[in-house]
């Protein structure tokens, strides 16, 4: 049922679109009534001095949008982020301990963390200002123009510039800049599929009213955001802007709430944890510090703050919030290539976490382009090969070309039929096929190309007359004149089951017999067989006219017709739609199907496409505003083809399964989509012919509106999201490591020499300067090169992630925390080895030579880790050599370490000193401990896996 436009009222007034307070509702209004009251004669139209002053007093014709973000909020939002304020309170007690200290030199702690948060921002603020550009970039590529007349000519202005009371002038394959009062029409149909969801055009009257009608029946007003599919019109503009029926569904998006991303909700976690955890073990550790060495002067104080801040940049991954956005910016640009552009850099991984993909069928499951899938005649059926409007294709019956020469015949007499009782045209343009008018009619043209001697038979007649279609008449016929016989003949499309009433004959062959009872059962029951599958038919019908026909062609002429036959027409389904539902199904990803399709139609597609099994039933619009909650979740868990939906509907479905714990991709290209992609998890809009409604409301456009590419998205999100866990991995183990190292150096200090190595009060393994050292340089290039790590599994072979799911779930923590734990006991190991006095006896290095050698051990074995890291149980040996990009980050990592121990200006700045070889290689085989623990813990790991499986 169609839901009623949320203009009217109670009492049947409304208030007319583009003017101020309450007036007549324009379709029950006399047009030329209309046209008076906009101030506006309909055989002159506006002055293009009025039409100047009413756009500066009204405004352009655009759809409000979300006010601009000033720069200064874009800026400032990269900054609100847990993580970024954790680093902000480090740069605060940094600079703190230096002003205690007494403010010598540079504050070189603060200036190194304050450089990695405005890195961060710069980092963010680029990515997510080119994907606004990208989509700018795509609204400028749909902007429309209108044809209008002003100053009593025929001009075309852009769509933007419509105002009230401008004289619309309406022809096939415009589209509708603005709603608009109908001053009179010619056979004027107009697709309203973005608007209403029906995908049948609608047949225009100007006609006034008798009462209040909902939006779809409403057929002497034409639509923003419409398109002319055939015949002419004027029509004068009553509604532009935000005052249209496409802006009234916009306001809806105002009070939709949006949800942040899963991955924004898990780091969030993540980063609050991590501030626990970093103050907690702070305090603890300075505590314990001071008491354990009696700490009572400042500078001993200042000592025992700055072993705090050691802790926190060591606990803190301070690259995290740069790398993630960069590895996010990358997906961004990878899905932009393959056709998806995101508007959120969040949104990727939101994506690779969909259940479930909602979607619209007519040009994103299917190709939107009507074709004659099936020819039935009194002789048998032919099938025709081909999709879409490319005229390529051959006629086949029961698989085999058609040899029987009566059914021959009476084919080509259907398709030649339908071609001649049409108003489409079929063109071609650098190769591609395109049509212009009712894509219904345009299916005859194509069809009569796959048949043989059709095409040329067709262009020896010429049209005298019409009589046009109407809904209330289900027909067309047109008379046309056959020069080489002076002759001339009706023909008549429409109905099948109306069509048969106006015959009493039947083409059989060459020749034509009566049309019995028998035969008339038997092509009734041809039109229920292709009803049957979906198929939508169309009747053709012909009559040679003689002496005793008059001249002028109307309704009494259709009588005494010789019945022809019956197609059966089809919107396609993509090829490609099918494979990625099969790979979206493999992924465990449901697809459902929501149109305003009829629910035959959209069962047949879905089958074909493998989205419900042959058979399954679609739920309308009006079965679902019967149920509850409850009733609607139940339905929402099963059924997956909707259709004769509304809005609303679609909404509520969307809310089912999001209350089911579904993370829900909603797709769509209409206007009546819109509000639904903004409540989504991911709206995604489609590109070419997709509406601005939509395009605002989504998180993500498609550039070719295909289904296939969506899933392309999805594996994309996938991997992306595994990336972003191996980095994490990575990085938090990392730093896990050096946490340990410092807080177990601290507490053993007399045990491993560290306390008879120095005379100062507080002796740490390692300074703050090397820390950060580990954190910014070494670190983050192998962190970014595992961000862009290629599909190592296949991502697509398991199951959503659940909401529940954390983005570090419990053996993942369990994993960094005994890697982290084994880097700190080496690290530790390796300055007892080299320090005198300690567990390990032989050490006779200085302080400074076991720091540095403990440090050097400590990035080596994060370097080992990287390759731990790419996988919880694959072994570091399996793809070792498929990311050369690893391979150069940890290439460079060693040059860089080579270089802050053995330069002398850098041995200042990091209190490092030379190593020599033997130093070295007891470094490299310390390090190297850490990978082979973790090829045990994973090789423990996949056997639990296995019996577990």
């Amino acid at each position: 049922m169609q839901a009623e436009s949320p203009s009217h009222s109670d009492t049947g007034r409304a208030t007319v679109p583009g003017q101020r307070g309450p007036g007549p509702d324009p379709s029950v209004t006399d047009a030329v009534a209309v046209a008076a009251t906009l101030g506006v004669d309909p055989a002159l139209g506006l002055t293009s001095a009025e039409a100047a002053r009413r756009l500066a007093t009204d405004g352009p014709n655009e759809l409000r949008s979300v006010p601009a973000v000033p720069l200064w909020r874009k800026i400032l939002a990269q900054f609100q982020d847990p993580l970024i304020y954790l680093l902000l309170v480090a740069v605060v007690i940094s600079l703190v301990a230096w002003v205690v200290e007494g403010a010598h030199g540079l504050p070189i702690d603060s200036i190194v963390i304050t450089a990695v948060v405005v890195l961060n921002a710069v980092l963010g603020f680029v990515q997510e200002n080119k994907a606004e550009n990208a989509v700018a970039a795509l609204a400028q590529m749909t902007a429309a123009a209108s044809t209008v007349l002003r100053d009593g000519r025929l001009t075309s202005v852009p769509s933007a510039e419509l105002v009230r009371g401008d004289v619309l002038v309406l022809g096939e394959g415009d589209s509708v800049g603005a709603d608009a009062r109908l001053l009179r029409a010619s056979a004027l149909r107009v697709a309203e599929a973005s608007l209403t969801g029906e995908s049948e055009a609608v047949l225009k009257d100007p006609a006034v009213l008798a009462e209040p009608a909902p939006l779809g029946d409403r057929l002497n007003m034409v639509f923003k955001g419409t398109a002319v599919a055939q015949g002419t019109g004027r029509a004068v503009v009553t509604g532009t802007a935000m005052d249209t029926e496409m802006g009234s569904i916009a306001q809806m998006l105002d009070a939709t709430v949006e949800e942040a991303s899963p991955l924004e909700k898990d780091l969030n976690g993540v980063s609050r944890l991590l501030g626990l955890t970093v103050i907690v073990i702070a305090i603890v550790v300075m505590v314990v510090t001071a008491v354990v060495n009696q700490v009572s002067t400042p500078s001993e104080f200042v000592t025992v703050l700055l072993l705090g801040v050691s802790l926190a940049v060591a606990a803190v991954p301070e690259g995290l919030p740069a790398i993630l956005s960069v590895v996010l910016a990358i997906g961004v640009q990878r899905m932009a290539r393959q056709n998806a552009v995101v508007k959120r850099l969040h949104s990727v991984e939101t994506l690779g976490s969909a259940s479930v993909i909602a979607s619209d069928k007519t040009g994103t499951l299917t190709k939107n382009e009507m074709t004659v899938e099936r020819v039935v005649t009194a002789s048998g059926r032919v099938d025709l090969t081909g999709v879409g409007y490319a005229p390529v294709g051959e006629a086949l019956t029961e698989g085999l070309p058609v040899t029987d020469p009566a059914l021959l015949h009476e084919a080509r007499m259907v398709l030649g039929g339908g071609s001649l009782s049409n108003d489409a045209q079929l063109t071609e343009t650098g190769g591609t096929w395109q049509i212009q008018g009712d894509p219904t009619e345009a299916a005859f043209l194509v069809a009569a190309y796959k048949l043989d001697g059709t095409r040329d038979a067709v262009a020896e007649f010429q049209r005298e007359a019409e009589v046009p279609f109407t809904s209330e008449r289900k027909r067309m016929t047109t008379q046309q004149f056959r020069a080489s016989e002076d002759a001339r003949g009706i023909v008549t499309k429409g109905a099948p089951d109306v069509l048969l009433g106006l015959c009493n004959r039947v083409q059989v062959g060459e020749g034509v017999v009566e049309l019995t009872a028998q035969r008339r059962a038997q092509a009734l029951a041809d039109v229920e067989d292709l009803s049957a599958e979906a198929l939508r038919t169309l009747g053709v019908a012909y009559r040679r006219l003689d002496e005793n026909d008059d001249d002028i062609l109307d309704e009494s002429d259709e009588r005494d017709l010789i019945y022809l036959g019956v197609v059966g027409i089809i919107d396609p389904p993509r090829p490609e739609a099918a494979v990625a539902v099969a790979q979206a199904h493999r992924a465990g990803i449901r697809t459902i199907m929501i149109t305003g399709d009829h629910p035959s139609t959209a069962a047949r597609i879905a089958a074909d496409l493998g989205i419900v099994a042959s058979g399954a039933r679609a739920v309308t619009g009006s079965e679902l505003d019967e149920l509850d909650d409850v009733g609607l979740r139940d339905v929402a868990r099963e059924v997956s083809v909707y259709a004769r939906v509304a809005p609303k509907n679609k909404n509520d479905i969307v809310d089912a399964l999001q209350a089911d714990g579904q993370v829900v991709a909603m797709t769509g290209d209409g206007v009546n989509d819109a509000p639904a992609l903004k409540s989504a998890d991911i709206g995604i809009a489609m590109g070419i012919t997709g509406t601005e409604v939509t395009k605002e409301a989504s998180k993500m456009i498609l550039g070719d509106d295909n289904f296939a590419t969506i899933v392309s998205a999805v594996r994309q999100g996938r991997v992306i999201f595994e990336n972003i866990k191996k980095f994490l991995r990575y990085l938090l183990s990392s730093n896990m490591g050096e946490v340990f190292t410092v807080f177990l150096g601290v507490v053993f200090a007399g045990a491993i020499g560290l306390a008879d190595a120095s005379t100062d009060a507080v002796v740490v393994p390692l300074l703050a300067t090397q820390i950060l050292w580990i954190n910014l340089v070494t670190d983050s290039g192998p962190a970014l090169a595992m961000g862009v790590d290629p599909e190592v599994d296949d991502v697509m072979a398991r199951r959503p992630r659940p909401l529940t799911e954390k983005i570090i779930d419990p053996r993942m923590w369990i994993g960094i925390l005994t890697i982290g734990l084994v880097m700190g006991l080496i690290t530790l190991l390796t300055i007892d080895i080299f320090l005198p006095g300690g567990m390990i006896a032989g050490g006779e290095d200085s302080l400074e030579v076991a720091r540095t050698a403990g440090f050097t051990t400590l990035v080596l074995a994060q370097l080992f880790n990287a390759f731990n890291s790419r996988s919880e149980t694959t072994s570091a040996f399996s793809h070792a050599f498929t990311n050369r990009w690893l391979w150069g980050a940890v290439l460079l990592a060693i040059v860089l370490q080579l270089a802050i121990v053995e330069i002398p200006f850098l041995q200042v700045a990091f209190g490092t000193a030379s190593l020599d070889l033997a130093h070295w290689l007891v470094c490299l085989a310390m390090a190297s401990s850490v990978l082979w623990f973790d090829e045990v813990r994973k090789v423990v790991l996949r056997a639990k896996d296995a019996r577990r499986a």
